[in-house]
């Protein structure tokens, strides 16, 4: 089945990166220079695999004492509807109680709220642009 892991080392960072350059890059078309930003050496990440093979990625980073941000949750096209997003954004939200954080905030592809909403998150912003893709931002506490 799906293997749920904390990137360790550089061999699972690379492929964690590979899957944000084909969704956001490939896919999105957003600048590989935006994608592959400063905070990827201060955050966490994390992977999803099929057989030793790269499916889905995310990353957390803490941005305030108590207050971790979910970023670059992504999937592979042929496992989108699998539930891939849930199962990353539970292990995320488990992992982030374990650092003792008690928020969690994120920016949201427009088009991806309703899921976000299903886990409890909130909208906190109007619509803005982020690499030119409609966001919102959102939250919700993990207590």
């Amino acid at each position: 089945m799906y293997q749920f892991d904390i990137v360790e080392n550089e061999k699972d960072l690379g492929l964690a990166f590979f899957v944000r350059k084909r969704v956001f890059v490939e896919e999105q078309g957003v600048p590989e220079h935006l994608e592959l930003d400063e905070h990827d050496s201060s955050s966490t990440h994390f992977i999803v695999k099929e057989k030793d093979q790269p499916i889905a990625a995310a990353r957390l980073r803490k941005i305030e004492e108590n207050t971790g941000k979910v970023e670059r949750v992504c999937v592979l096209e042929p496992y989108r509807g699998k539930k891939l997003g849930l199962l990353i954004m539970q292990n995320i939200e488990e992992f982030a109680k374990e650092l003792g954080l008690v928020k969690l905030k994120l920016n949201a592809q427009s088009y991806a709220v309703p899921f976000y909403e299903k886990l409890h998150y909130t909208v906190t912003s109007p619509e803005f642009l982020d690499a030119g893709i409609p966001h919102r931002a959102m939250e919700k506490s993990i207590l």
